[in-house]
């Protein structure tokens, strides 16, 4: 019971420690992303891939925002990585999207991507790329952010509260923090079925 008993305070020290304004900016941003009509482009790898999967279906579905990632499609993505290498595979599928100056790049990474150590470099690029033509980049991001803290128009950056422990909560609240920005009163247009039933 040790470890679950620490597992569980931790994730109370983890909400206690989010910053709610980032959250906030992030929802303002995409008000006006829906408005003009742009697209939200969800990127991940590993855990990130999967939680991009699920908040692409909730950001559709719930929230009425045009939404991909480039993780559904293992056919376009491996053919990518194959002709175009992994580091690159991102701002290739991005640049077959048609990322313009209305859309956004939303990144799920426990990490946020750095150049230097080499990790989730994919990211960074595709972040860049976004940057270059004038997209936002939002992220919910673990350790100190990475990249996508340094460069995005909005980031949560999920507290490190215990070293050991930094993948899995960082990966689970970005299921928490996206759930909690697709049922705000702001962004929700339409109902969940389970919120429905009598």
């Amino acid at each position: 019971m040790h470890y679950v008993n620490n597992y569980l305070e931790e994730v109370h020290q983890v909400v206690n420690g989010i910053d709610k304004n980032a959250i906030e900016e992030i929802i303002n941003h995409l008000i006006e992303l829906r408005h003009l009509g742009g697209r939200l482009f969800f990127l991940g790898v590993g855990g990130g891939a999967g939680n991009a999967t699920h908040a692409v279906n909730d950001f559709r579905k719930i929230a009425g925002i045009e939404s991909y990632t480039p993780t559904d499609n293992v056919s376009e993505l491996s053919a990518r990585v194959n002709d175009d290498g992994w580091e690159t595979v991102f701002v290739s599928w991005l640049r077959g999207s048609r990322l313009t100056n209305k859309d956004g790049v939303f990144v799920l990474s426990v990490g946020g991507g750095n150049d230097e150590k080499n990790i989730s470099v994919n990211i960074v690029q595709a972040i860049k790329y976004a940057k270059k033509v004038g997209a936002k980049i939002f992220g919910i991001v673990g350790r100190d952010g990475g990249y996508t803290a340094q460069i995005a128009d909005a980031c949560v950056v999920v507290p490190t509260v215990n070293p050991e422990t930094v993948t899995p909560h960082t990966e689970s609240f970005q299921a928490v923090i996206w759930h909690l920005i697709v049922s705000h009163p702001k962004i929700k247009v339409f109902g969940m079925k389970w919120e429905n039933v009598k």
